[in-house]
């Protein structure tokens, strides 16, 4: 009998068609289901219409709302939050991700191994 695990649901949040393109193809081909917007108001509208992702990555720098606003509204309007690791180009992406009061980071550019710790952390095992 082969019983599969529900697949995790992760949140994208990246204005770079290139960078989204490329994260959620390999998030897939990692056996999760990728929903993306391209930018925090989109992200925003997304969990407010469906279930709470198993984890948010959110670009900082964006046009409409950045990932600061994002994160500020993700916080007021959710009080059960999936983790929230941001994704930046910053020198100090730690310094980045305690300004947006985010669970991790990753600093651009990143590597799959990068993204694989963080999934790891927050998500275990797949």
């Amino acid at each position: 009998m082969n019983i599969h695990k529900p697949q995790k649901t992760l949140l994208v949040i990246e204005d770079e068609a290139d960078i989204l393109f490329s994260l959620k193809t390999y998030l897939e081909s990692e056996g999760y289901h990728v929903v993306t917007a391209g930018n925090g108001k989109e992200g925003l509208t997304f969990l407010n219409m469906n279930p709470m992702p198993a984890l948010v990555l959110l670009d900082m720098k964006m046009p409409v709302m950045n990932g600061w606003e994002f994160s500020n509204e993700y916080r007021k309007q959710f009080p059960l939050r999936a983790p929230l690791v941001v994704m930046t180009a910053a020198a100090d992406a730690e310094a980045r991700a305690r300004e947006a009061q985010a669970n991790g980071w990753l600093g651009k550019p990143f590597s799959l191994e990068e993204i694989n710790n963080q999934l790891q952390k927050f998500l275990g095992t797949q």
